[in-house]
C-alpha cells in the first residue's frame, strides 16, 4: 500500500472514530516508524490534536480525553453541571482507577483534572449524550457520594438541588460498599438539607 493511501485510511479513521489510539494507527500501516512519523506530521499540520499518550482526535472537546483513561467516568463539579445540579461552569473531572498521575493537565489547550478512585468504588456511571457523543458520566447517587469522598464542598444550592432529584434507594445501595464512616457522612449531610 502506497503512503497516500495508508493517510487516507488513517484520516478516514479519524472521521469514523472520535478517539484513535496509536496502536489502531500502527494496526493499519504496519510499520511501527512510519506510524509514528505520520502521526508526527498530522500533528505538525494540526489535523489531528494529542489527548493523552498514545491517543488522538480531531475535535476540540478535552472531555474525550475521559476515553484515554479507561476505566474512568466523568464526575465531580463537572457531573453536578452535565446534571443542571449547580450553574457553576467546570472543567472535566475524570475519575479512572487506572495508576495515572492525578491532578490538572492540559487537553486541547484546556484544563482536565484527573482523580484516582479504588476499583470497588469504580459504579454507578450511564452513558449520556452530550453534543455529539456519548460520555460516561456519574449518576446523582454517585456524584453526591464522590463529592464527599473526595472532601470536595457542595453549595447549599447544589445540596438542595441534589435533594429534589436524588433516589434514596439507589443511594443506600451505593452506600453498602463504603465504610460506616462514608456511609453517616453522606446520610448526616442529607439530614441537614431537610
Amino acid at each position: 500500500m502506497g503512503k497516500e493511501k495508508y493517510q487516507k485510511n488513517v484520516e478516514a479513521l479519524f472521521k469514523k472514530s472520535p478517539v484513535v489510539s496509536f496502536s489502531s494507527v500502527a494496526r493499519i500501516i504496519k510499520n511501527k516508524e512510519y506510524s509514528k512519523q505520520l502521526i508526527r506530521n498530522l500533528l505538525l499540520k494540526e489535523k489531528i490534536k494529542r489527548l493523552a499518550k498514545g491517543y488522538y482526535t480531531i475535535y476540540d472537546d478535552p472531555s474525550l480525553s475521559v476515553f484515554c483513561f479507561k476505566p474512568s467516568y466523568l464526575g465531580l463539579q463537572n457531573a453536578l453541571s452535565f446534571h443542571n445540579l449547580w450553574e457553576q461552569e467546570t472543567i472535566p473531572v475524570i475519575i479512572t482507577t487506572r495508576k495515572v498521575r492525578p491532578g490538572i493537565r492540559k487537553v486541547v489547550g484546556m484544563n482536565v483534572l484527573i482523580r484516582r478512585i479504588e476499583k470497588k468504588y469504580f459504579f454507578g456511571f450511564e452513558y449520556y449524550q452530550e453534543g455529539d457523543f456519548y460520555f460516561p458520566y456519574s449518576d446523582i447517587e454517585k456524584t453526591f457520594i464522590d463529592m464527599l469522598y473526595f472532601k470536595e464542598k457542595l453549595s447549599e444550592e447544589a445540596m438542595k438541588n441534589i435533594f429534589k432529584k436524588i433516589n434514596l434507594k439507589k443511594l443506600n445501595a451505593y452506600l453498602k460498599i463504603y465504610p460506616k464512616s462514608i456511609q453517616k457522612q453522606v446520610l448526616a449531610s442529607l439530614k441537614t438539607i431537610k
